[in-house]
């Protein structure tokens, strides 16, 4: 007997055993945005299976500035440390999107990991493919143009939440981004000349899409490329 699956591609790919082990353990909750769920250094208890919410992982330094290491949004989960022998994790896990969520107890998912075979090779998957994320946007960040940066950021927010339309500030992003807020303000006025994005009173609707994956830098296409690649796409049967 098949039982409805959430819309999250990794609980949503389990062997219909292995997710009727799993489905028992998971509650749902609604989070706001600009909700932590890990912190930096701190033990946590939980981890979090975003069906239409996304989640920014970032790194932080002493006077407060930070820069976002990576999304995740129904494609993934947050708390990747649970299974590899870390009882905390060196970046802040922040609802950015406000949205649904599964959550279980770490130590619930640990058990599993080791118990289920397909479970442990979906999260390895996933774990590499958010490393490649975590090292081409330091990669982006560090040699390309915050127009190149802001415009990853836009198509990676994109791929992990429904619609063409995000409500973002400028002083958002450059939190996110660890840039001047000027320079996002410029980056979005060249992007709204070439037709591309509209911004108004902090919502960015993508006006072009091919256009924008067109005028990006390399980094966009390579996260989205090994996402493709490791993660399947196919509900399980």
């Amino acid at each position: 007997m098949h039982t409805l699956r959430p819309r999250n591609q990794l609980l949503a790919c389990l062997p219909e055993d292995d997710w009727l082990r799993l489905m028992p353990l998971l509650g749902k909750v609604e989070l706001p945005a600009g909700e932590t769920l890990i912190e930096a250094g701190a033990s946590f208890s939980h981890v979090y299976f975003p069906l239409n919410g996304l989640v920014a992982l970032h790194g932080q330094i002493e006077n407060g500035d930070s820069s976002v290491l990576s999304l995740v949004g129904p494609e993934g989960f947050v708390g990747v440390s649970s299974f590899m022998g870390g009882l905390s994790t060196t970046s802040n896990a922040t609802v950015f999107a406000a949205g649904d969520f599964l959550r279980m107890r770490g130590v619930d998912l640990l058990q599993e990991f080791e118990h289920s075979v397909p479970l442990l090779h979906l999260l390895l998957r996933y774990t590499q493919a958010l490393i490649t994320q975590m090292a081409q946007t330091s990669v982006c960040n560090r040699h390309h143009t915050v127009d190149n940066a802001f415009s990853r950021f836009l198509l990676l927010s994109l791929d992990r939440t429904e619609g063409d339309e995000l409500l973002l500030t400028h002083e958002k992003v450059a939190h996110m981004l660890g840039v001047r807020r000027e320079g996002v303000s410029e980056a979005a006025m060249r992007l709204q000349r070439l037709g591309l994005i509209r911004y108004t009173r902090g919502r960015v609707k993508v006006l072009d899409r091919a256009g924008m994956e067109a005028g990006a830098c390399e980094c966009y296409q390579v996260i989205k490329t090994e996402y493709d690649r490791l993660l399947p796409l196919r509900l399980a049967d």
